[in-house]
């Protein structure tokens, strides 16, 4: 495809609510909300702890090497967007993010950025707050004269990120929830979210989990016998 820059994706007046909700679910209910599709691979880690963030994905397809194009993106990008950066081979070990271009981000209200390649000034990121999930860490700098895309389909960590779709990222990961399906996974989400409060009253009550759950039924289906000591 010809390398393009799109200047507008899908946006919506409930975004930052949507954004907001998900946050306060997380990585883990959110995935399994969906099915347990959509999580980014193991990889990609955050450079920081204990920081969770939720938003509308920019989407940014470099040359390896060079992110002329990450550059680029942030004219379009809005308050509450997160950049979800790839390159060509999905595998460069480039330092493609550094202090300056988040310092841009935090002026324009971009939420954190994501990516299946290497970030540099690791230090500084983390005293200025800024949230990153990335596979490399590496001083190895960028080039800025090749061409590539921005605000199209992209594929970064195994999964497919359209401009627009949801993105929560927290110790746990990353998972992307499809725009068309944020809704329906939101009201999965919540019930599961209300099952396991009543499932941690009871473990708080002395319940064991192998009766919540009915496991004692499974152990017996498998055949597994209980005896009373191990006889070698």
């Amino acid at each position: 495809m010809k390398p393009i820059i799109v200047k507008e994706i899908p946006r919506s007046p409930e975004d930052s609510k949507i954004a907001e909700t998900l946050k306060e679910l997380g990585v883990a209910t959110i995935a399994e909300a969906q099915e347990k599709t959509g999580l980014l691979d193991p990889s990609i880690r955050p450079i920081q702890q204990g920081v969770r963030i939720a938003g509308t994905a920019i989407t940014v397809k470099c040359f390896d090497g060079d992110n002329l194009m990450l550059h680029a993106a942030l004219e379009f990008a809005k308050p509450g967007d997160i950049i979800m950066l790839t390159t060509y081979s999905g595998n460069s070990m480039h330092g493609m993010f550094g202090e300056l271009l988040a310092l841009e981000c935090q002026v324009m209200g971009i939420v954190g950025l994501i990516t299946d390649a290497g970030v540099r000034d690791v230090n500084s990121l983390r005293q200025m707050k800024f949230p990153v999930w990335s596979k490399y860490i590496t001083a190895l700098g960028t080039s800025k004269n090749r061409p590539g895309w921005v605000n199209v389909p992209i594929t970064i960590g195994g999964v497919l990120v359209k401009p627009g779709d949801f993105v929560v990222a927290d110790d746990d990961g990353v998972v992307v929830i499809q725009r068309e399906r944020v809704k329906e996974v939101l009201e999965n989400a919540k019930k599961r979210a209300e099952n396991e409060e009543k499932t941690r009253k009871r473990i708080l009550a002395g319940e064991l989990t192998l009766d919540i759950y009915n496991f004692r039924s499974i152990i017996k289906s498998l055949g597994i016998e209980y005896v009373e000591k191990y006889q070698g």
